[in-house]
């Protein structure tokens, strides 16, 4: 996630200004303290290709800023003893994931590792954001002395950055609405909101080192799917901020009725309420049965669970072949909490992509995340650090 070295420090930085250059620069600086944590004001010079006194006068500034810290000093066998550098993990973030059922909220520090968390239930959207803005304003007193940096907001649809409004959230059942601008104006913070596919995709560029493959998909599986396009080193919004709506593109025209008003789409047969559904065959639900409680199920014994599992696996396989024919990524980044059972779906899934790939074309590679519940909140973290760390197109040169 890193600015392109060459850039600064060769001819085709001739006729860009000093100003653009020296926050290129910067950014670089910070972004290799950021990605290797410890390390020496000469292992910089050497990575990043600038002049020794450049360097140095970068980290004094972000060491002035209190973006930077210096570490411990290491004793080599001889000459001098560098010291180390390291972020300020007191420069912290405000990262909340809103979901249908549930909304959550975290503290987290530069570097991606939450200090807290706590969650409340999703209801409409103007008692939801009346309970967040006083969610965040507990987790602002509870920073103590930490800078709060910013909110970072991952939604469970789209959202127009032109417009500056969600626009479709088919799962959420919410209007079109300005959720950012009453946030920012009621905690005195700056705000940011994306799609929660795309804030996976920022999660994986930022701490899951996938920088270094230009052409990725995230997909996103829960109540709906999500999917999150990777192009070039670049994130892909579209127009409005549709872009990577493959969970409405109907499968089965004849299918369910799904919560965008289609039929048969992808979703209705791949997601975690899909598989919910299939299990209970037309029975009443229990209010609180969950995905997760379908896959113990499935894990103790249960026929029934594994016949369901299975049939989302095979059916988010399925849609997977859209965006192998479509978008032919190098990998798909798979994201849910099917993760947490990648022995029962992985397998499937990929026997579903790969019973259709064009002539020619390549299988991607099937990547679970890690999944703990914090890919979406670890996009948010990225949004928020943008503004100091450098924009995506600087980040990847």
């Amino acid at each position: 996630m890193l600015p392109n070295p060459r850039l600064a420090g060769s001819k085709r930085s001739q006729g860009v200004s000093t100003d653009v250059v020296r926050g290129i620069n910067r950014r670089l600086i910070l972004n290799l303290i950021r990605t290797r944590r410890n390390i020496s004001r000469a292992d910089l010079a050497r990575i990043s290709g600038l002049q020794r006194s450049t360097v140095s006068l970068i980290v004094e500034q972000l060491i002035d800023e209190h973006w930077v810290l210096e570490g411990p000093t290491v004793s080599l066998p001889r000459g001098r003893w560098p010291t180390f550098l390291r972020l300020n993990e007191e420069r912290v973030i405000i990262a909340v994931d809103i979901r249908p059922a549930q909304c959550t909220l975290a503290l987290a520090d530069a570097n991606g590792r939450f200090l807290s968390q706590e969650m409340l239930p999703t209801a409409d959207h103007e008692t939801t954001v009346q309970a967040l803005i006083r969610s965040i304003q507990r987790l602002i007193v509870s920073s103590g002395k930490s800078k709060v940096e910013g909110v970072g907001i991952s939604l469970p649809g789209r959202y127009d950055h032109n417009a500056d409004r969600l626009v479709f959230a088919p799962n959420l059942h919410w209007p079109e609405i300005d959720i950012r601008s009453p946030i920012a104006e009621a905690t005195g913070l700056e705000v940011t909101v994306e799609n929660a596919a795309n804030a996976s995709i920022l999660a994986a560029v930022w701490f899951d080192r996938m920088e270094e493959c230009p052409n990725f998909v995230a997909v996103t599986v829960s109540e709906g799917i999500g999917t999150g396009i990777w192009a070039n080193g670049q994130l892909v919004r579209g127009r409005n901020g549709m872009a990577g709506e493959f969970g409405h593109v109907p499968l089965d025209p004849k299918g369910p009725q799904c919560g965008c008003g289609g039929r048969g789409c992808w979703e209705v047969f791949a997601s975690t309420r899909a598989a919910l559904r299939n299990y209970f065959e037309g029975d009443k639900e229990p209010a609180n049965f969950t995905f997760l409680d379908l896959l113990s199920r499935a894990d103790h014994g249960d026929a029934r669970a594994g016949k369901a599992l299975d049939t989302m696996a095979h059916y988010v396989g399925r849609g997977m072949r859209m965006i192998v024919a479509g978008l032919a990524p190098e990998r798909i980044i798979v994201v849910g909490d099917l993760t947490r059972s990648w022995q029962r779906f992985g397998p499937v899934i990929e026997a579903e992509v790969q019973a259709q790939v064009l002539p020619g074309g390549c299988v991607p590679r099937l990547v679970p995340a890690l999944e703990d519940g914090m890919a979406r909140l670890r996009g948010t973290v990225a949004l928020v650090l943008q503004k100091d760390f450098g924009t995506l197109a600087e980040a990847t040169g």
